[in-house]
């Protein structure tokens, strides 16, 4: 993005971009008001955009979001940041209709990764199509037409997250929110030549989301390149107690090893697309170029676990979200997606026990197979397909491209899918790192190592990804000089939570999980916003857990100044002996504090109150 960019052409950007435009001057209404301006009407990717009464809100909201934050944007790390989402996501005072107009609701509340971003400093610009109630893999099951392929439009864009992905390859968002139960946050990402992060299973809460089968679903992330997929997933994650499937995200790991050992498949499946097999051998190449090993598997369980989904008795968590529609108004719903949701009848109550106790089985033995990699890498989709071909065998085709991405959330992985280069045909591939649930940070570590060795375009910018990712770091304000702080954090800043943008907006690199000597005593803060824990040297405390982060001098000065009271920075000591900084807490923020030094950290602590709260339920 050059300097004389700014007003001219706000599309196509990363986030550090969007952040350069308003630090120098830029303001919101001008720039979000141009975009858009732009969009057009006829875009079958869009169902609802914004208007100006909506843009308008948003930036009254922003606003005040600002002066709250003393009128520094750094403080609010999507400032101004256009996104869109899925149309089975909940917006306040915006129809959410899951591509079925019969099924239109008006929302009285965001859902909670709405309400996460938007109070990070995100506006949203409009509401995206999908395969009606997210049922397909397609991009061509909406009665808004079929969204095509950014690359060659007589190809499918892939689905259902159909629309988010277009409109963030075409550089019209510059991320936006899917949904993905068997890949529909990575079928559309490989065939859009964009990154698409599948979150562990309740790290994003689904509270407010149109389910699928919800006991799967996930809230999944299109951006342009995996930083800002990440950074994305960091302000939109943390614990939702409204929400029973979500979960507090424990310590993750911030990396792979330098020269990782992968997974394969052996003998992949293609279907007999010689261009789809050649991307993919080639960038296994590229992986061994990296300094990977890759070492085939047998990948038979995973196509088991895979043709559960469909051929299940989870096709009955569909019916029971559309179950009201289906009853009054059966011919509202799409041909295709009807018929997969009628066949809930084939199965009972036994039928869905047995199948549990198969998948539970199968995904054990995932979790066995994939134990001595840090990672595994498939080919994100078999193969493409014109939307032609989808019309004339919707069911068969649709099967095949989940070939390498329904067992995902049965079998409780992360997922990371990211551009492969473009095949002979000009058409996008890409590959998908599959890892343990919270191994996300880990595979989005890995995934910039990926886009620094791979190049290529950002999505269908025509940008060159190698010189955007560049320049996007060189729009980050320079750190002042100087030895890094190493800082200990307990509660809200730590991964997942809702404070930790606090650190990851200016530049943290997490060091560690660890613990505390055995000498802190830790509490719940009374009255807290978000909920934080205090911690007090006593001397006959516990060891607890806790996060160490490493800072620019700079940084860790505007990190401090943050620090409400009673809490503040002193210097803790770990388990092992050494010292750093860390959080601590006067005496006074303890009075009508709850002792919770038994849990032995704030997430198990967490992780209480939400089986409480569960159990609770169950009781009433």
């Amino acid at each position: 993005m050059k300097a004389n960019d700014v007003i001219s052409q706000p599309q196509g950007w990363t986030l550090a971009e969007w952040q350069a435009a308003y630090r120098r001057g830029a303001q919101p209404a001008d720039l979000l008001g141009r975009l858009i301006d732009s969009l057009d009407p006829g875009d079958p990717a869009w169902i609802c955009r914004a208007d100006a009464p909506r843009l308008q809100t948003q930036l009254s909201d922003l606003a005040r979001l600002l002066d709250s934050a003393g009128g520094d944007v750094a403080r609010l790390p999507l400032y101004g940041v256009p996104f869109a989402i899925k149309d089975n996501i909940d917006a306040a005072g915006w129809p959410t209709t899951a591509a079925c107009p019969a099924f239109s609701y008006l929302a009285q509340q965001d859902a909670d990764v709405v309400r996460r971003l938007r109070a990070a400093g995100a506006i949203l610009i409009g509401k995206t199509n999908l395969d009606q109630f997210a049922t397909g893999l397609v991009g061509t099951r909406s009665p808004h037409g079929a969204v095509p392929n950014t690359f060659d439009p007589a190809y499918i864009s892939g689905g259902s997250s159909s629309g988010s992905a277009s409109v963030v390859a075409r550089g019209l968002a510059a991320f936006a929110l899917g949904t993905d139960t068997a890949g529909s946050g990575r079928v559309p990402a490989g065939f859009n030549n964009i990154v698409g992060l599948k979150p562990t299973k309740g790290w994003l809460s689904t509270r407010g989301v149109v389910p699928a089968c919800r006991t799967l679903d996930c809230v999944s992330i299109f951006a342009l390149t995996v930083n800002d997929a990440d950074a994305v997933a960091m302000a939109a994650g943390g614990l939702d107690p409204q929400d029973p499937y979500s979960r507090a995200a424990p310590a993750m790991p911030g990396g792979l090893p330098r020269q990782p050992k992968l997974a394969i498949p052996a003998q992949p499946e293609f279907f007999g697309d010689a261009q789809a097999q050649a991307a993919y051998d080639a960038s296994l190449q590229v992986l061994r170029n990296m300094g990977a090993t890759l070492q085939a598997v047998d990948f038979s369980v995973f196509r088991e676990l895979a043709d559960l989904l469909y051929q299940g008795p989870w096709v009955a968590e569909r019916y029971a979200a559309v179950r009201s529609l289906y009853e009054r108004a059966p011919g509202e719903i799409d041909p295709v997606v009807r018929g997969i949701i009628e066949q809930a009848a084939q199965y009972n109550a036994v039928d869905a026990f047995e199948a549990e106790y198969q998948r539970a089985e199968l995904a054990r033995r995932i979790q066995q197979c994939l134990a001595g990699f840090d990672a595994m890498v498939v080919p994100t989709a078999p193969s493409i397909y014109t939307i032609a071909q989808l019309r004339a065998d919707p069911v068969a085709l649709n099967t095949r491209l989940g070939t390498y991405t329904n067992f995902a959330n049965l079998a409780d992985l992360s997922a990371l899918a990211l551009p492969g280069g473009l095949r002979a045909d000009g058409l996008p591939s890409g590959i998908t790192l599959i890892g343990p649930a919270w191994h996300d940070r880990a595979l989005a570590e890995f995934g910039r190592r990926w886009e620094a060795a791979q190049g290529g375009t950002l999505g269908a910018t025509g940008r060159d990804r190698r010189a955007a990712i560049a320049e996007a770091a060189n729009t980050v304000p320079a750190a002042s000089a100087g030895t890094p702080v190493q800082v200990a954090v307990v509660g809200a800043h730590l991964q997942g939570m809702p404070l930790n943008h606090q650190l990851t907006s200016r530049g943290a690199r997490f060091l560690e999980a660890t613990q505390s000597a055995a000498a802190y005593r830790l509490y719940a803060l009374a009255g807290s916003t978000p909920p934080k824990p205090g911690l007090v040297h006593t001397g006959d405390g516990a060891a607890i857990a806790l996060e160490v982060w490493e800072l620019a001098p700079a940084a860790f000065g505007e990190f401090v100044a943050e620090i409400p009271a009673p809490l503040g920075i002193g210097t803790l000591e770990l388990i092992d002996g050494r010292t750093v900084k860390g959080f601590i807490c006067e005496p006074r923020g303890i009075a009508g504090a709850r002792d919770i030094t038994e849990f032995g950290g704030w997430r198990a602590y967490l992780r209480h109150l939400q089986d409480a709260a569960a159990h609770q339920g169950e009781k009433s």
